[in-house]
């Protein structure tokens, strides 16, 4: 078969940088021991998936869901809607404790000092223009 060029591909994904992520796509499933889809002919792994997608006998909508799952970090977790959160808390008894503080002190011993307020007002003035 004739040497694969870029051109025979640019029909099939027309941005050349989309290319070439789909074609190393397939040529990682082709490595990881996925079928093929057109004859080897003693070429190497990438060139087969370019041909494969220049014959589209690879679906390419399939290729970019599988790069995009795999190139993906963080997964989004879709949140509980407001009136969900309402109804779950309202099946259980939450109570919360009010914290009292005496002289800006809290309870697990650190406590804001005049010293302190005075360095944080200084900071606001080193801010000013």
């Amino acid at each position: 078969m004739a040497r694969v060029t870029v051109e025979d591909c640019i029909l099939q994904v027309p941005n050349r940088f989309e290319l070439v992520l789909v074609a190393s796509q397939r040529a990682r499933d082709v490595a990881s021991g996925a079928r093929l889809t057109v004859e080897r002919d003693n070429d190497k792994n990438p060139v087969v998936a370019l041909r494969e997608v220049a014959e589209l006998t690879v679906s390419i909508d399939s290729l970019r869901g599988a790069l995009i799952s795999g190139l993906q970090r963080h997964v989004d977790v879709d949140e509980p809607e407001a009136e969900e959160m309402d109804a779950f808390s309202s099946d259980r008894d939450i109570v919360f404790e009010n914290i009292e503080t005496e002289d800006d002190s809290f309870k697990d011993g650190m406590s804001i000092t005049d010293e302190d307020s005075a360095d944080l007002d200084s900071s606001e003035d080193d801010l000013a223009p």
